[in-house]
């Protein structure tokens, strides 16, 4: 008798917990072999750990007596106890060596009969909390959809920023994923930050399981097709980031949506702000033009805190660097300056400001604070700063306040700029026909990169190569953005 063909009926739910990827996949060597010796150590503890052990549960002998494999002749036997297995990985703990014993006796050892999908997530966001800066992320704002069908309430519209949606983890989790199913299959990991305010949710994306021939395991644990949400705390933004290969390419599919991953990106953005929609509570989301690879850059820009109210310029007064406020009532001979300052402009009182920008102040001051002894007209120490010098540097630090300084709390590590202005020679150039040609595309584009991006540019202002009294507001970090569209010398506030 024939033996009859596997039905596989079509199913909209995701991808279970439990599913087993292959212990002998390459790329699943790929993914763990990137962590540290002690990460891998802290993993398979908390795989043993009581609370997870039914879901992860060790090869153990009791298995092995239904396997046809020689226990004998394998470099790792089958333990008889958790207890047991506990126990080694806590012997590694007490002793040095190298990663790759770890990882050996977790994929040819311990867990040979696979890693589950739920283990993979567990790996990968512990890489993210050891490595902040592993993935590029970018800043969306969740905007009611309402809001501009509602009426001014007093000549002003309400605030819809402070509503931020209240939802189950579970509930979000599950509306998420039935926007997203009839077109691809998923699965889905929720976790909380160790080090951050932060709660991450790791969506592994695939094609439908369904189709012939069947996935091979070796797209389990492709990485390009993974897209991590970050939900701040108490915060209108959310953070998205994509995946990126480590060194292996991307199984072949059939299908674009799957292997695109600006079709994933967009896949999720969309599905996101539907899940958080209630009746009659509708969200969208808004690009910030915000992108960064730090985390905490983000929390400091686009975080539960002041956002971009206090940047630049004004983050003297956000961060306590001088007293009073730009709104102070108070005459301007309360508020000291001195304690802001650093550099070449320690000790500069609001009357040495007040007298740089008269007739010879700064000749003035500079001979005031050097023949009193405070030190005012040395830099850390240094040689005595020209006039010229000292005034722009003072300069400098009215437009930068404190970002780009030594201690600046959100660093950018990269700035695009797109200007969409078309170069003229001529000064009789049809205004109509620069217009249209602006519109299309950029005509030059420059992009910025380095450690902390904000803090060259204001380097380059100290030095006098970049004039700082003619700066954009955006390139000062006072806008905290990361990309800016700019026309006729003014950022576009639309999306980027």
């Amino acid at each position: 008798m024939a033996r009859s063909k596997t039905l596989r009926a079509p199913s909209t739910a995701s991808l279970p917990n439990n599913l087993r990827i292959p212990s002998t996949t390459p790329s699943l060597t790929k993914s763990l072999g990137k962590h540290s010796r002690q990460a891998l150590l802290d993993l398979a503890l908390t795989w043993l750990d009581d609370r997870n052990i039914t879901s992860f549960p060790p090869y153990l002998q009791s298995n092995a007596r239904n396997d046809t494999n020689d226990e004998e002749t394998l470099p790792y036997p089958a333990a008889e106890t958790v207890e047991d297995v506990r126990q080694a990985y806590t012997d590694l703990q007490d002793r040095k060596g190298g990663k790759r014993e770890v990882l050996e006796r977790i994929l040819e050892g311990d867990w040979r009969h696979g890693i589950t999908l739920r283990q993979l997530a567990m790996a990968d966001l512990r890489y993210m909390d050891d490595h902040p800066s592993s993935l590029r992320w970018t800043a969306l704002e969740l905007s009611r959809i309402d809001a501009r069908q509602k009426k001014p309430v007093d000549g002003h519209l309400p605030d819809w920023s402070a509503c931020i949606p209240r939802t189950q983890a579970a509930t979000f989790v599950r509306a998420l994923q039935q926007e997203i199913s009839p077109l691809v299959k998923a699965h889905f990991h929720l976790s909380r930050s160790t080090t951050l305010p932060l709660t991450f949710l790791r969506i592994f994306i695939l094609d439908s399981p369904y189709q012939a021939p069947r996935q091979s395991p070796q797209i389990f644990a492709d990485s390009s097709r993974v897209i991590y949400v970050a939900f701040p705390d108490s915060c209108p933004f959310i953070y998205t980031s994509l995946s990126t290969s480590t060194g292996s390419k991307p199984a072949p599919s059939t299908s674009s949506v799957a292997t695109d991953p600006r079709s994933l990106q967009r896949l999720v953005r969309d599905a996101v702000p539907k899940a958080l929609s209630r009746p009659h509570e509708r969200y969208t989301l808004k690009a910030t033009a915000l992108a960064a690879k730090n985390l905490p850059t983000l929390l400091a820009l686009r975080g539960p805190g002041r956002t971009t109210a206090a940047n630049g310029a004004f983050s003297i007064f956000a961060d306590a660097a001088i007293e009073g406020s730009p709104l102070d009532p108070r005459p301007s001979n309360t508020v000291s300056a001195e304690e802001y300052m650093s550099g070449g402009v320690n000790g500069l009182s609001m009357e040495d400001k007040e007298n740089l920008d008269q007739p010879n102040g700064v000749s003035n001051t500079l001979k005031r604070h050097t023949a009193s002894g405070d030190g005012a007209g040395d830099g850390q120490d240094g040689p005595l700063l020209s006039p010229t010098s000292k005034k722009r540097r003072l300069v400098t630090h009215s437009r930068f306040g404190t970002a780009g300084g030594s201690q600046a709390p959100a660093p950018l590590d990269r700035l695009d700029i797109r200007l969409l202005d078309v170069p003229s020679t001529t000064n009789t150039a049809d205004p109509t026909t620069t217009a249209t040609a602006s519109a299309t595309q950029p005509t030059i584009s420059l992009t910025f990169t380095g450690s902390d991006v904000i803090g060259g540019i204001r380097t380059l202002a100290e030095l006098g190569v970049i004039d700082p009294e003619r700066m954009p507001s955006w390139m000062t970090g006072e806008e905290g953005v990361s990309m800016a569209v700019v026309r006729g010398g003014k950022r576009l506030k639309s999306s980027v």
